[in-house]
């Protein structure tokens, strides 16, 4: 009876899991990209907005032909430029710093075009604390972050800017900046948050680590899952499986990070599908590498660099983003964790049961097989085949 609940229990994690992701956009996810730079009391800035997300609450594509062209864009520009002033605003202390919009341009990220829109605030008095309320694209996309690089002069002649970085979810839309502090801690604590968040949205990366996981607690016979025979054999699986994948996500995420090697967002989403979908089929059908830490390494690399969209696109000096990437990747770590707790020790009191291999991991891995086929049609071709 224990066994039977046990793995029922198990099939709802699982579950829930893969009905997040059905529920989920299938591509990269929605940031948006702000830039202020503050000098006494005047802010000048740009702000880039996907053309993708502005379509979603304003219909640029006016002729239904699925291509945001520079007339349509150009066009709306006072609708835009009115969207985007009453998403953000800018407090110097207690007092309002209107907000003006001025050129549009447009610009292309690894995952595609954006408008560019120059903006510039005059606050009452020199700005030494800044608060920012952000409600961009929340109401159609709840999961929607926008991401801000703050600038303020150097010190010293001849010195570099002081930079800080933050996010800007839904649940935490309006922070406060001290411009004469580092606001070290709070930076750090800021990306570690994001990095929890991240995987916790990241549904291509939650369905990559449950295929990876299921089978953590059997072990192949020929072409067969068996039982292991000890928590200990179990955790050791798990323990490299884990630290396989951290590893590697690590090195591609660093350095995408820093500009060392950039992939299209297209073919890094593409093959996040592709890794999530042999994982899948490899719990039906063996045919990867019997040691998972290997799958883990080698899918892990690819998946780095989807985590490094949220920080490559910045444009931060080395000294924050140094601090934001170990931040973030302290918060993926938590995240990966967190999944870890919730599955192996469900899987591990149901491993010897019948039903686990067929009911949980097969089963399991044909409904994350076809979640990830889906995606990685949509992606490689540029469709839009689910509804997610």
């Amino acid at each position: 009876m224990m066994r039977r609940f046990v793995i029922a229990l198990l099939w709802i994690v699982s579950s829930s899991s893969l009905f997040m992701a059905t529920a989920a956009q299938a591509h990269k996810a929605s940031d948006s990209y702000l830039t202020l730079e503050v000098d006494g009391n005047k802010i000048s800035g740009r702000w880039d907005i996907a053309l993708r997300d502005l379509d979603l609450v304003l219909e640029l594509d006016r002729n239904g032909d699925s291509v945001i062209d520079w007339g349509e864009v150009r066009s709306r520009h006072d609708e835009i430029s009115a969207y985007a002033t009453q998403s953000l605003d800018l407090k110097s202390g207690s007092s309002a710093c209107p907000m003006m919009i001025g050129d549009q341009l447009i610009d292309t990220h690894t995952d595609g075009a954006y408008v560019v829109l120059k903006l510039a605030a005059t606050c009452p008095n020199s700005v030494d604390a800044l608060t920012v309320s952000y409600r961009l694209l929340f109401e159609v996309d709840a999961l929607h972050r926008g991401l801000l690089k703050l600038e303020t002069p150097a010190k010293v002649e001849g010195g570099a800017p002081h930079v800080v970085s933050a996010v800007f979810p839904a649940e935490n839309a309006t922070q406060s900046f001290t411009l004469d502090s580092g606001s070290t801690l709070a930076q750090l604590g800021t990306y570690i948050v994001d990095g929890v968040r991240h995987i916790a949205a990241g549904f291509d990366h939650i369905l990559f680590l449950v295929a990876l996981l299921l089978p953590a607690v059997l072990v192949r016979d020929g072409r067969r899952w068996v039982p292991v025979a000890d928590m200990r054999t179990a955790f050791w699986s798990v323990l490299k499986i884990v630290t396989a994948f951290t590893i590697a996500h690590s090195i591609t995420l660093s350095l995408a990070s820093l500009n060392v090697v950039r992939l299209p967002s297209r073919l890094v989403e593409s093959l996040i599908a592709a890794s999530v979908l042999a994982t899948a089929l490899d719990n039906i059908w063996p045919f990867l590498p019997r040691k998972r830490w290997l799958v883990a390494f080698s899918f892990g690399l690819i998946h780095g660099f989807g985590f490094a969209s949220v920080l490559a696109d910045l444009n931060l000096p080395n000294s924050s983003l140094v601090l934001s990437l170990f931040g973030f990747n302290i918060g993926v770590e938590i995240g990966q964790l967190i999944l870890v707790a919730l599955v192996i020790p469900l899987a591990y009191l149901s491993r010897s049961s019948a039903a686990y291999p067929r009911f949980a991991l097969q089963t399991g891995s044909v409904v994350i097989a076809a979640v990830s086929l889906g995606w990685l049609l949509e992606r490689s071709l540029n469709l839009q085949l689910m509804p997610f």
